[in-house]
């Protein structure tokens, strides 16, 4: 069984992400960028899964510039077998991103694809859900258990309500959630090694996708300061604030 990763360059999550002067996007300049932290998790699902014998090959792949090798190295270095980077320069819409990924998976035939919920640099939670839409695949979205035997995926997920057990016929999609699992690190063995895997590289047109954007940033700003709170002396004061300044209570 083939599983297919897709998986996001991101700024890191340690960095205070700051806005551009003119407010055009976010200040990406001499910033440090890691894998997307979800995609981290779904990589490690994907070893492990390979690990127990369930699947023979994990590739993983990437949408966007060239120094996103740099990220689908670190996903060998868990433990993909091999690397795809769909070079297209320019920002990519979560709409482009899955058209890309659905065609990968149609080149590539893998039985899962697994990838995370979302980036934590747009929050769009998109990908996934568009992905399987445009497959025309079962989906499991927020996946904190994944068990896979029988042509068939057994996926518990973490819903409002609190868990919910899918089961899924394979082919499928199966987005991760944070509790499924701890990425492992990786060791400088190998990520020696991931220096000599194959990783393939791919443009928008061969594969027969017009990446052109549909939207367009007006404005980005950043949310304004917290004003600092302040000392009550009693417990008296306390509620008259609540009652005449808070208005939260009669």
């Amino acid at each position: 069984m083939k599983i297919l990763v897709p998986i996001k360059r991101v700024v890191d999550f340690n960095v205070k992400v700051r806005v551009k002067p003119d407010g055009s996007g976010v200040d990406t300049a001499n910033v440090k960028m890691s894998m997307n932290p979800f995609d981290e998790i779904a990589v490690e699902e994907a070893v492990r899964l390979k690990e127990r014998g369930v699947a023979t090959e994990v590739v993983a792949v990437s949408c966007g510039v060239a120094a996103c090798q740099e990220t689908l190295r670190t996903a060998l270095a868990i433990g993909a077998d091999r690397a795809i980077l769909v070079q297209a320069d320019g920002e990519l819409e979560p709409l482009a991103v899955a058209k890309l990924v659905a065609a990968v998976a149609k080149k590539e035939a893998p039985q899962l694809v697994i990838l995370g919920k979302q980036a934590i640099d747009d929050d769009a939670n998109q990908v996934g859900q568009m992905v399987a839409a445009l497959l025309d695949w079962p989906q499991a979205t927020f996946a904190s258990k994944v068990e896979v035997a029988g042509g068939k995926a057994t996926v518990k997920r973490e819903v409002d309500g609190g868990l919910e057990t899918v089961e899924l016929e394979l082919p499928a999609v199966i987005t991760t959630d944070l509790r499924l699992n701890e990425p492992r690190y990786a060791t400088l063995p190998n990520i020696m090694k991931a220096k000599k895997k194959p990783l393939e590289t791919l443009d928008p047109a061969g594969l027969g996708v017009d990446v052109s954007p549909r939207l367009s940033t007006l404005k980005v700003a950043e949310p304004p300061a917290r004003k600092g709170g302040g000392k009550v002396a009693d417990v008296a004061e306390l509620v008259a604030k609540l009652r005449n300044e808070a208005k939260v209570l009669p």
